[in-house]
């Protein structure tokens, strides 16, 4: 018999007629399918929920749950709901047949049945299915997508919007000006580069081979470039502790400016003013280099950290951000770094206050000079 089938999926058989199983199943088998059957409504519904099928085939007429029972209870669960079922049935009854579309079937066939009849009804919904679910994750990836470009380019457009406000003030100094410039055309740059670097990402894979390294005495000289001025505007002193051993670690530098950002921004939002924000290099578990960003605001209560690196997630009903945080910054970071093999992690600061503490492999790069700043390390205040 040729073959008919153009597409495989996975497929429940419910039947309690163990001959009928066995037919269909090594029909179905042969043309590619992966099939599990079950004899009850009730072991049926227990195998949907563990392994959902990408289609269902049940006979109508069952002892205990029959077939319209299984399928209301099928189309009770959202999760469920979407996946397509055709009734096995020798019935000829109309107002039965009726009754299966209305319990949501998407196609019957009748006992005795031809293989072909039957395989091409399987192949046509089996299409539609599979296709509907590739749309829905191409969907899901694009809104992923629009959510990750909102975020990233919230903060360096925040930094244009302060240095542009800073520069409209009348009794601005002209070394400060300077600055906001700065502020501006580097901020500016970053967003367009993010916005290409989306763009790059989805016309052609990423170089996996490629290994990045970051600097993180430079990753905080960046911080403190871009963010001084907006945190002393908000009345928050800004120190520094940094070794004199150059800190290099494994991922690409913007990458981790994105992320480190986030947490700056993150503090600047809630830390209280006249308070302090505070970057730290030091070592972490062996092998690994740590970045801190600690400051001294009102930190995160212990019921509410368990929370605190949840999708779409604010642990508090004040937001400073005035719309602008979608609750998504931490919960990529954590995602970014993880990817990167290391951990993003909150401490309770002792004395009052929040400290993020990005965790990445060491990266081992021959002639890492001592970084120039590292005698002007400043005591750490915990």
């Amino acid at each position: 018999m040729p073959s008919l089938t153009t597409t495989t999926g996975r497929i429940l058989l419910v039947d309690d007629q163990p001959v009928s199983l066995r037919v269909v199943t090594q029909l179905l088998q042969r043309q590619g399918h992966e099939v599990s059957s079950c004899t009850r409504g009730e072991d049926a519904l227990a195998e949907c929920l563990a392994h959902p099928p990408d289609l269902i085939l049940l006979d109508m007429m069952m002892p205990g749950m029959d077939g319209f029972e299984l399928l209301g209870q099928i189309r009770k669960n959202p999760k469920l709901a979407s996946i397509p079922a055709i009734f096995l049935t020798a019935a000829q009854d109309q107002e039965l047949l009726l009754r299966a579309f209305e319990s949501g079937v998407v196609d019957y066939v009748t006992k005795p049945f031809l293989a072909e009849e039957l395989l091409a009804r399987v192949n046509a919904h089996l299409v539609l299915k599979l296709t509907r679910d590739r749309l829905e994750r191409v969907a899901a990836e694009r809104q992923n997508l629009v959510n990750l470009v909102a975020h990233d380019l919230k903060n360096p457009l925040t930094s244009v919007l302060f240095a542009s406000e800073m520069l409209m003030l009348a009794d601005v100094e002209d070394a400060r000006k300077a600055r906001y410039q700065k502020i501006i055309h580097e901020a500016t740059q970053d967003a367009l580069g993010y916005i290409k670097s989306y763009l790059e990402s989805q016309s052609k894979p990423p170089d996996s081979k490629r290994q990045q390294h970051a600097s993180l005495h430079k990753v905080v000289d960046w911080l403190l470039e871009r963010y001084t001025l907006q945190l002393e505007a908000r009345g928050i002193a800004v120190s520094t502790r940094l070794p004199e051993q150059a800190a290099m670690v494994s991922i690409a530098p913007k990458v981790l400016r994105q992320v480190a950002e986030n947490l700056v921004t993150n503090a600047s939002k809630y830390a209280a003013s006249g308070g302090e924000l505070m970057f730290w290099v030091r070592t972490g578990a062996p092998g690994y280099w740590q970045l801190v960003v600690q400051d001294r605001g009102p930190g995160i209560a212990p019921a509410r950290q368990r929370e605190l690196f949840k999708p779409f997630t604010r642990l508090s009903e004040h937001d400073p951000a005035n719309g602008l945080s979608s609750g998504l910054g931490l919960a990529l970071a954590r995602q970014i770094i993880a990817a990167a093999g290391g951990h993003l992690f909150y401490e309770d600061r002792e004395g009052g206050g929040a400290r993020f503490v990005i965790e990445l492999p060491e990266a081992h790069v021959k002639n890492t000079a001592t970084h120039p700043a590292g005698d002007a390390v400043e005591p750490l205040c915990t």
